[in-house]
C-alpha cells in the first residue's frame, strides 16, 4: 500500500513523538549524575557514532564539497542555532526537577513557530489559533509561577532556558521550512551532532573536565543518544517534507504525556496537580493552533 505525503508526515511525527519522549528520561537520569559538559560530549558523542554507522554514507565528504556558498552557510547558521537551542534545553532539563514539567513548557514553540511562520512564511493567523496561543501561554504561566514575591524568583527556575530554546529552535524549524529543498533529512541531521559535539568537546578541554563517568550514566547517554541526536532530529526532519511546520511542532507537543508516564515509571514523582492542569491546558492550546490551521487550509482549498 502505498501512503500519501500527508500520512508519510504523521508518521514521522509519530516516531520523533516516541523518540523525543525517552530523550527527557535518558538525559535527566545522565544529568543527574554528571555535569551539562561531560553530558553532552558523550550524548552527541555516541550521536555522531549512530548517525555515521547509519547513514551508510549517505553524508559524504564530496556531498558536502557539492553544496554552494548560500547552502553552506545556512548549515553554518542552522549548527550555531542548533547548538544555543539544544544548550538551554538541556539546562532546563537538569535544572528542572520533574521532566515532563520541561515537556510541558516546551509547548511554548508552536506559538513561536506560528508567529514565524506568518512574518517570513507568510501564513494566515486566525481567531481560533490566537485562543490556543492565548491557552498555550496561561498554560505555561501556571505551570512556571511559584507565587514569590520577589521578581527574581517569582517563576520556576528554568523557565529562562525553555524559552531560550524555544524561541531559538522556532527560528531554526523556520529556517529549515523556508529553504526545505536545499536539505536532505541526513546531512541536517548529521550537521547538528557535529557542532554540538565539536562544541561539548571544546569546552571538555576548556573547563578541564574529566572524561570518566559512572557506567550508568554512560548507558544513559549511549541509548537516549540513539533517540535524540538521531532519530528525533532525523524523524522531524523527515516529517517537515510532507507536513507543514506549524502542524508538525503541535502534533508533538503530545509527547508530554509520555514524558508524564515515564518520569513517574522511572522516578517515581509526579508534577503538582497545578503543574498538571497547566500542561493540559498547553496541549489544548496547541490542538486549538492546529485546528486553526486546518480551517485555513480548507478555505484556500
Amino acid at each position: 500500500m502505498k501512503l500519501n505525503d500527508t500520512t508519510k508526515g504523521y508518521l514521522w511525527v509519530f516516531v520523533a513523538i516516541l523518540a523525543v519522549s525517552n530523550v527527557y528520561i535518558f538525559s535527566k537520569a545522565a544529568l543527574n549524575q554528571i555535569s551539562i559538559v561531560q553530558f553532552g560530549f558523550y550524548w552527541f558523542g555516541f550521536g555522531l557514532f549512530w548517525n555515521i554507522l547509519i547513514s551508510n554514507n549517505k553524508v559524504g565528504i564530496s556531498k558536502i564539497k557539492q553544496l554552494n556558498k548560500k547552502v553552506r552557510n545556512l548549515y553554518l547558521l542552522l549548527g550555531v542555532l542548533e547548538i544555543i537551542s539544544t544548550t538551554a534545553f538541556f539546562y532546563a532539563i537538569m535544572t528542572i526537577e520533574n521532566p515532563s514539567v520541561t515537556s510541558f513548557l516546551g509547548n511554548l514553540t508552536p506559538i513561536f513557530v506560528t508567529i514565524f511562520g506568518i512574518i517570513i512564511l507568510k501564513e494566515r493567523f486566525n481567531f481560533i489559533e490566537m485562543l490556543g496561543a492565548i491557552l498555550t501561554l496561561l498554560g505555561a504561566f501556571i505551570i512556571s509561577y511559584k507565587g514569590n514575591d520577589s521578581l527574581d524568583s517569582i517563576f520556576l527556575d528554568g523557565t529562562q532556558y525553555i524559552l531560550i530554546s524555544s524561541l531559538v529552535s522556532s527560528i531554526a524549524t523556520i529556517i529549515v521550512k523556508y529553504h526545505i529543498s536545499k536539505f536532505t533529512p541526513a546531512l541536517l541531521s548529521i550537521n547538528r551532532i557535529v557542532f554540538i559535539f565539536t562544541f561539548a568537546a571544546l569546552m571538555m578541554i576548556i573547563t578541564k573536565q574529566s572524561f570518566s563517568i559512572p557506567m550508568s550514566a554512560v548507558y544513559a547517554t549511549f541509548f537516549g543518544s540513539l533517540l535524540g541526536p538521531f532519530l528525533t532530529a532525523y524523524a522531524g526532519y523527515n516529517a517537515l517534507r510532507y507536513i507543514e511546520a506549524s502542524k508538525r511542532s503541535i502534533l508533538s507537543s503530545s509527547r508530554s504525556l509520555f514524558v508524564l508516564l515515564g518520569a513517574y515509571l522511572y522516578f517515581g514523582n509526579f508534577p503538582k496537580e497545578y503543574q498538571i492542569i497547566g500542561g493540559l491546558i498547553t496541549i489544548v492550546g496547541v490542538i486549538l493552533i492546529s485546528f486553526g490551521k486546518m480551517i485555513l487550509k480548507k478555505r484556500k482549498a
